[in-house]
């Protein structure tokens, strides 16, 4: 009787999950961009403006290495005020590659604000192509295969956060109820 009762219980849950699939499609966003001819006009721009900043760097790079080497060569000829001008000289220019460096390629630079302006716009096509495809074919999920399976879309009916999140809220603050009533009833 209770192999049966088990039996039983798990082809109810195998029914109710059945029923209760979710359908999942999956694309592949840089095949997508790949076929954009705007796309790779946008990423020859910005790949063009790239190497343009990577040689100006370049050039820093070597009339920084020049003037250093130059200054290490000729630093015991040099005394009192010409010792501290060519000192502040390479000090400057190494200041000079490393803010260039850092404007250009850091984080915040000007290669990801650039980026930004040019890619940005056709991910967001891509987004709106993709929602209104999994509303016309009624998927709840859409991952991206290009990105390793990451979900890119997912309707708010099968998106349990915020249900989640009101279950770790009311979980704290009902331990919190309880500590201070059992704090109370301690003093």
């Amino acid at each position: 009787m209770k192999y049966f009762k088990t039996v039983l219980t798990f082809i109810v849950f195998l029914l109710f999950g059945l029923s209760n699939a979710q359908k999942v499609g999956v694309v592949d966003t840089e095949y997508i961009l790949d076929k954009l001819p705007q796309y790779k006009e946008a990423e020859a721009r910005l790949n063009s403006q790239i190497d343009t900043w990577q040689s100006e760097l370049q050039s820093l790079q070597s009339e920084f290495e020049k003037k250093r080497s130059a200054f290490e060569n000729e630093r015991v000829l040099l005394v009192g005020d010409q010792l501290k001008l060519r000192e502040k000289e390479v000090m400057d220019l190494d200041k000079n590659v490393k803010t260039t460096t850092s404007l250009r390629f850091g984080a915040n630079g000007e290669i990801t604000k650039l980026r930004t302006s040019l890619i940005v716009p056709f991910q967001d096509q891509i987004w709106t192509a993709i929602q209104t495809m999994s509303e016309k074919n009624g998927l709840g999920i859409v991952l991206d295969k290009a990105n390793n399976v990451n979900v890119i879309f997912l309707q708010k009916r099968f998106d349990y956060t915020d249900k989640v999140l009101d279950i770790l809220l009311k979980g704290s603050t009902g331990a919190d109820k309880k500590e201070k009533t059992n704090t109370k009833g301690k003093k």
